[in-house]
């Protein structure tokens, strides 16, 4: 339980961080929000858990396939909002863009003989 609040609790720390940090400086907060850091603790803690070359591998070739087609949301949210939309209204549209685009990957991966 003690290695489950750790995880947890630094895993919260960088999220916060990041929205801390965009607060002053949204775009070097942007750019701490965009590094591969959740991903990079997530391959941490699973190297931890199951230290497996094999289970890595498909872990991080998934990621990769996987943060395709949540990048469009990081174009329609602003273009929405810089054109009057409210925020939550753009915020719901992005997401049910990229949960759209994520249905299409996970259709479309093993026909492209990926393995996600």
């Amino acid at each position: 339980m003690l290695y489950l609040t750790l995880k947890a609790l630094i895993s919260g720390i960088l999220i916060a961080a990041a929205s801390e940090i965009a607060k002053r400086y949204p775009g070097f907060g942007a750019l701490v929000a965009s590094l591969p850091l959740v991903s990079v603790l997530g391959m941490i803690w699973l190297w931890h858990d199951k230290p497996d070359p094999r289970t890595m591998a498909a872990h991080a070739g998934a990621t990769f396939w996987y943060v395709l087609p949540s990048l469009p949301m990081f174009l329609l949210i602003p273009a929405m909002l810089r054109h009057g939309a409210p925020f939550w209204v753009s915020l719901v549209a992005g997401c049910v863009l990229t949960i759209a685009l994520y249905v299409a990957m996970t259709w479309a991966a093993p026909k492209l003989g990926i393995e996600l």
